[in-house]
Protein backbone atom coordinates (compact mmCIF):
# COMPACT_ATOMS: atom_id res chain seq x y z
CA UNK A 1 0.00 0.00 0.00
CA UNK A 2 2.76 2.59 0.86
CA UNK A 3 4.44 1.64 -2.66
CA UNK A 4 1.73 2.51 -4.45
CA UNK A 5 0.85 5.63 -2.65
CA UNK A 6 4.75 7.17 -3.30
CA UNK A 7 4.02 6.14 -6.71
CA UNK A 8 0.94 7.82 -7.15
CA UNK A 9 2.87 10.48 -5.64
CA UNK A 10 5.92 10.59 -8.25
CA UNK A 11 3.28 10.35 -11.16
CA UNK A 12 1.39 13.63 -9.79
CA UNK A 13 4.29 15.45 -9.28
CA UNK A 14 5.63 14.69 -12.28
CA UNK A 15 2.55 15.66 -14.31
CA UNK A 16 2.83 19.62 -13.44
CA UNK A 17 6.85 18.68 -15.31
CA UNK A 18 5.63 17.42 -18.60
CA UNK A 19 2.54 19.91 -18.43
CA UNK A 20 5.05 22.66 -18.21
CA UNK A 21 7.33 21.14 -21.04
CA UNK A 22 4.75 21.43 -23.44
CA UNK A 23 4.52 25.07 -23.43
CA UNK A 24 8.15 25.45 -23.98
CA UNK A 25 8.63 23.48 -26.92
CA UNK A 26 5.38 24.99 -28.63
CA UNK A 27 7.11 27.87 -28.04
CA UNK A 28 9.86 27.01 -29.78
CA UNK A 29 8.32 25.59 -32.53
CA UNK A 30 6.94 29.36 -32.99
CA UNK A 31 9.89 30.40 -33.03
CA UNK A 32 11.66 28.65 -35.73
CA UNK A 33 8.44 29.05 -37.68
CA UNK A 34 8.95 32.39 -37.36
CA UNK A 35 12.94 32.45 -38.37
CA UNK A 36 12.07 29.98 -41.73
CA UNK A 37 9.20 32.26 -42.55
CA UNK A 38 12.02 34.79 -42.32
CA UNK A 39 14.50 33.22 -44.23
CA UNK A 40 11.98 32.45 -47.02
CA UNK A 41 11.69 36.14 -47.63
CA UNK A 42 15.15 36.82 -47.53
CA UNK A 43 16.00 34.31 -50.14
CA UNK A 44 13.21 35.55 -52.42
CA UNK A 45 14.59 39.13 -52.08
CA UNK A 46 18.26 37.81 -52.90
CA UNK A 47 16.98 36.04 -55.78
CA UNK A 48 15.25 38.90 -57.08
CA UNK A 49 18.77 40.80 -56.90
CA UNK A 50 20.39 37.96 -58.87
CA UNK A 51 17.48 36.78 -61.28
CA UNK A 52 16.22 40.62 -62.03
CA UNK A 53 14.51 39.40 -65.44
CA UNK A 54 14.37 35.39 -65.27
CA UNK A 55 12.39 33.15 -62.86
CA UNK A 56 13.87 32.92 -59.20
CA UNK A 57 15.14 29.56 -58.34
CA UNK A 58 12.76 28.29 -55.91
CA UNK A 59 13.77 28.38 -52.09
CA UNK A 60 14.69 25.04 -50.81
CA UNK A 61 13.42 26.14 -47.50
CA UNK A 62 10.27 24.55 -46.25
CA UNK A 63 8.51 25.03 -43.04
CA UNK A 64 9.61 22.31 -41.17
CA UNK A 65 7.57 19.02 -40.42
CA UNK A 66 6.62 17.95 -36.77
CA UNK A 67 9.22 15.62 -35.82
CA UNK A 68 7.96 12.63 -34.50
CA UNK A 69 9.73 11.83 -30.97
CA UNK A 70 10.49 8.14 -30.42
CA UNK A 71 9.29 6.68 -27.02
CA UNK A 72 11.88 7.24 -24.56
CA UNK A 73 13.74 9.94 -26.23
CA UNK A 74 13.75 13.96 -25.06
CA UNK A 75 11.48 16.04 -26.44
CA UNK A 76 13.52 18.61 -26.64
CA UNK A 77 16.10 17.23 -28.95
CA UNK A 78 14.76 17.49 -32.31
CA UNK A 79 13.73 21.06 -31.61
CA UNK A 80 17.68 21.60 -31.06
CA UNK A 81 18.24 19.79 -33.79
CA UNK A 82 15.98 21.63 -35.89
CA UNK A 83 17.32 25.31 -34.52
CA UNK A 84 20.86 24.58 -35.06
CA UNK A 85 20.12 23.57 -39.20
CA UNK A 86 18.03 26.85 -39.29
CA UNK A 87 20.68 29.02 -37.69
CA UNK A 88 22.94 27.48 -40.36
CA UNK A 89 20.83 28.77 -42.71
CA UNK A 90 20.82 32.18 -41.43
CA UNK A 91 24.12 32.40 -41.38
CA UNK A 92 24.84 30.95 -44.98
CA UNK A 93 21.98 33.48 -46.18
CA UNK A 94 23.92 35.85 -44.79
CA UNK A 95 26.95 35.38 -46.33
CA UNK A 96 25.11 35.04 -49.74
CA UNK A 97 23.57 38.29 -49.39
CA UNK A 98 26.68 40.32 -48.55
CA UNK A 99 28.47 38.73 -51.73
CA UNK A 100 25.41 39.71 -53.78
CA UNK A 101 25.79 43.28 -52.55
CA UNK A 102 29.68 43.24 -53.10
CA UNK A 103 29.30 41.92 -56.46
CA UNK A 104 26.70 44.66 -57.25
CA UNK A 105 28.69 47.92 -56.31
CA UNK A 106 31.42 46.49 -58.33
CA UNK A 107 29.52 46.01 -61.26
CA UNK A 108 28.49 49.35 -61.02
CA UNK A 109 32.07 50.55 -60.45
CA UNK A 110 32.49 49.08 -63.74
CA UNK A 111 29.25 50.70 -65.34
CA UNK A 112 30.16 54.09 -64.21
CA UNK A 113 33.85 54.02 -65.58
CA UNK A 114 32.44 52.92 -69.04
CA UNK A 115 29.48 55.17 -69.52
CA UNK A 116 32.77 57.83 -69.16
CA UNK A 117 34.39 55.78 -71.79
CA UNK A 118 31.21 56.05 -74.30
CA UNK A 119 31.44 59.28 -73.95
CA UNK A 120 35.10 59.66 -74.18
CA UNK A 121 34.74 57.83 -77.83
CA UNK A 122 31.60 59.40 -79.11
CA UNK A 123 33.46 63.12 -78.47
CA UNK A 124 36.29 61.75 -80.17
CA UNK A 125 34.23 60.68 -83.29
CA UNK A 126 32.80 63.92 -83.56
CA UNK A 127 36.23 65.88 -83.49
CA UNK A 128 37.12 63.31 -86.46
CA UNK A 129 34.36 64.40 -88.31
CA UNK A 130 36.13 67.35 -90.26
CA UNK A 131 33.61 70.58 -90.86
CA UNK A 132 31.37 71.90 -93.61
CA UNK A 133 34.06 73.65 -96.03
CA UNK A 134 32.06 77.47 -96.53
CA UNK A 135 31.98 78.40 -100.26
CA UNK A 136 33.98 81.03 -100.92
CA UNK A 137 32.36 84.14 -102.55
CA UNK A 138 34.36 86.29 -105.26
CA UNK A 139 34.04 89.87 -105.25
CA UNK A 140 32.75 92.09 -107.95
CA UNK A 141 35.21 91.61 -110.66
CA UNK A 142 37.46 88.91 -109.24
CA UNK A 143 38.21 85.84 -112.00
CA UNK A 144 36.61 82.85 -110.93
CA UNK A 145 39.13 79.32 -110.82
CA UNK A 146 37.79 76.23 -111.22
CA UNK A 147 37.11 74.50 -107.89
CA UNK A 148 40.03 71.97 -107.54
CA UNK A 149 39.76 68.05 -108.40
CA UNK A 150 39.14 66.01 -105.54
CA UNK A 151 42.33 64.33 -103.74
CA UNK A 152 41.37 61.09 -103.48
CA UNK A 153 42.84 58.32 -105.69
CA UNK A 154 40.07 57.09 -107.68
CA UNK A 155 42.34 54.25 -109.00
CA UNK A 156 42.67 53.04 -105.56
CA UNK A 157 39.43 52.93 -104.57
CA UNK A 158 38.20 51.21 -107.17
CA UNK A 159 40.79 48.88 -106.50
CA UNK A 160 39.27 48.52 -103.06
CA UNK A 161 35.93 47.86 -103.97
CA UNK A 162 36.83 45.27 -106.66
CA UNK A 163 38.90 43.75 -103.64
CA UNK A 164 35.77 43.90 -101.40
CA UNK A 165 33.82 42.60 -103.70
CA UNK A 166 35.78 39.53 -103.98
CA UNK A 167 34.99 38.24 -100.78
CA UNK A 168 32.15 35.53 -100.63
CA UNK A 169 29.18 36.03 -99.03
CA UNK A 170 28.09 32.69 -97.07
CA UNK A 171 24.64 31.47 -98.25
CA UNK A 172 23.99 28.64 -96.16
CA UNK A 173 20.08 29.50 -95.43
CA UNK A 174 20.73 30.95 -92.14
CA UNK A 175 20.99 34.34 -92.17
CA UNK A 176 22.46 35.10 -88.78
CA UNK A 177 25.34 32.85 -89.08
CA UNK A 178 26.08 34.15 -92.87
CA UNK A 179 26.25 38.00 -91.45
CA UNK A 180 28.36 37.12 -89.06
CA UNK A 181 30.63 34.56 -91.59
CA UNK A 182 30.74 37.54 -93.96
CA UNK A 183 31.82 40.21 -91.32
CA UNK A 184 34.91 37.47 -90.12
CA UNK A 185 35.72 37.11 -93.94
CA UNK A 186 35.48 40.88 -93.86
CA UNK A 187 38.01 41.24 -90.67
CA UNK A 188 40.03 38.34 -91.45
CA UNK A 189 41.06 40.26 -95.35
CA UNK A 190 41.80 43.52 -93.00
CA UNK A 191 39.51 45.38 -94.25
CA UNK A 192 38.01 47.05 -91.29
CA UNK A 193 35.60 49.88 -91.63
CA UNK A 194 33.36 46.75 -94.29
CA UNK A 195 34.18 44.35 -91.27
CA UNK A 196 32.89 47.04 -88.55
CA UNK A 197 29.97 48.34 -90.69
CA UNK A 198 28.57 44.60 -91.43
CA UNK A 199 29.48 43.30 -87.81
CA UNK A 200 27.37 46.38 -86.73
CA UNK A 201 24.53 45.73 -88.97
CA UNK A 202 24.59 42.26 -87.77
CA UNK A 203 24.68 43.17 -83.89
CA UNK A 204 21.76 45.13 -84.53
CA UNK A 205 20.04 43.03 -86.32
CA UNK A 206 19.94 39.62 -84.40
CA UNK A 207 20.74 41.08 -81.04
CA UNK A 208 19.08 38.26 -79.66
CA UNK A 209 20.61 35.46 -81.66
CA UNK A 210 23.39 33.11 -80.23
CA UNK A 211 25.42 34.38 -82.61
CA UNK A 212 25.25 37.89 -81.11
CA UNK A 213 28.15 37.49 -79.24
CA UNK A 214 30.43 36.41 -81.17
CA UNK A 215 29.59 39.28 -83.77
CA UNK A 216 29.97 42.12 -81.06
CA UNK A 217 33.16 40.58 -79.82
CA UNK A 218 34.26 40.44 -83.51
CA UNK A 219 33.10 43.99 -83.42
CA UNK A 220 35.43 45.48 -81.02
CA UNK A 221 38.34 43.07 -82.81
CA UNK A 222 37.97 45.18 -85.98
CA UNK A 223 38.06 48.15 -83.82
CA UNK A 224 41.05 47.61 -82.15
CA UNK A 225 42.69 46.34 -85.01
CA UNK A 226 42.13 49.48 -87.04
CA UNK A 227 43.73 51.54 -84.05
CA UNK A 228 40.03 52.63 -82.46
CA UNK A 229 40.96 51.17 -78.84
CA UNK A 230 37.97 53.97 -77.57
CA UNK A 231 34.77 52.20 -79.72
CA UNK A 232 36.54 48.67 -79.40
CA UNK A 233 36.61 49.26 -75.20
CA UNK A 234 32.61 50.26 -75.70
CA UNK A 235 31.53 47.37 -77.97
CA UNK A 236 33.46 44.88 -75.78
CA UNK A 237 31.68 46.60 -72.87
CA UNK A 238 28.64 46.39 -74.19
CA UNK A 239 29.02 42.62 -75.31
CA UNK A 240 29.86 41.67 -71.86
CA UNK A 241 26.62 43.64 -70.07
CA UNK A 242 24.05 42.51 -72.32
CA UNK A 243 25.21 38.96 -73.22
CA UNK A 244 27.25 37.68 -69.80
CA UNK A 245 26.28 34.18 -70.71
CA UNK A 246 27.17 34.58 -74.47
CA UNK A 247 29.73 32.40 -76.37
CA UNK A 248 32.67 35.32 -76.43
CA UNK A 249 31.54 37.39 -73.00
CA UNK A 250 34.56 36.08 -71.53
CA UNK A 251 36.51 37.04 -74.87
CA UNK A 252 35.36 40.57 -74.80
CA UNK A 253 36.41 40.84 -70.92
CA UNK A 254 40.22 39.99 -71.57
CA UNK A 255 40.41 42.46 -75.09
CA UNK A 256 38.87 44.99 -72.80
CA UNK A 257 41.47 44.94 -70.69
CA UNK A 258 43.84 45.50 -73.64
CA UNK A 259 41.66 48.14 -74.84
CA UNK A 260 42.32 49.83 -71.63
CA UNK A 261 46.20 49.34 -71.82
CA UNK A 262 45.72 50.89 -75.24
CA UNK A 263 44.13 54.07 -73.70
CA UNK A 264 46.61 54.33 -70.89
CA UNK A 265 44.24 53.04 -68.53
CA UNK A 266 45.84 50.25 -65.81
CA UNK A 267 43.92 50.95 -63.17
CA UNK A 268 40.34 50.32 -64.69
CA UNK A 269 42.16 47.38 -66.75
CA UNK A 270 43.10 46.03 -63.55
CA UNK A 271 38.98 45.96 -62.72
CA UNK A 272 38.22 44.22 -65.79
CA UNK A 273 40.92 41.45 -65.14
CA UNK A 274 39.79 41.18 -62.05
CA UNK A 275 35.86 40.82 -62.82
CA UNK A 276 37.27 38.30 -65.79
CA UNK A 277 38.52 35.95 -63.15
CA UNK A 278 35.78 36.17 -60.69
CA UNK A 279 33.14 35.90 -63.57
CA UNK A 280 35.22 33.21 -65.56
CA UNK A 281 38.39 32.04 -63.89
CA UNK A 282 36.71 28.55 -63.37
CA UNK A 283 36.08 27.76 -66.98
CA UNK A 284 39.03 30.02 -68.88
CA UNK A 285 40.68 28.31 -71.59
CA UNK A 286 44.18 28.69 -71.60
CA UNK A 287 45.01 31.16 -74.07
CA UNK A 288 42.36 34.18 -72.07
CA UNK A 289 43.73 33.09 -69.02
CA UNK A 290 47.71 33.36 -70.60
CA UNK A 291 45.80 37.18 -72.05
CA UNK A 292 44.45 37.96 -68.51
CA UNK A 293 48.07 36.87 -66.53
CA UNK A 294 50.16 38.77 -69.51
CA UNK A 295 47.83 42.08 -69.13
CA UNK A 296 47.84 41.66 -65.34
CA UNK A 297 51.19 42.30 -65.29
CA UNK A 298 51.44 44.69 -67.89
CA UNK A 299 49.29 47.02 -65.93
CA UNK A 300 51.06 46.00 -62.47
CA UNK A 301 48.14 45.09 -60.91
CA UNK A 302 48.19 44.47 -57.38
Amino acid sequence: MRHAFIATTAFLMGGPALVMLAPSAAAQRVEIDVRVDRLEKEMKAVQRKVFPAGAPLQAEITRPATPVISPGSPSSSPIADLTARVSALESQLASMTGQVEENSFKLRQLEEAFNRFKAEAQSRADVAVSPPVKPVVPSAGATTTPPPKPSVNGGATEARKLAVAAIERPSTGNAADDAYTYGFRLWDAKFYPEAQAQLKATVEKYGSSPVASRASNLLGRAYLDDAKPALASVAFYENYQKRPQGDRAPDSLAWLGEALMQLKKPADACKVYSELDQAYGANLSASLRGMMDKGRAKAKCS
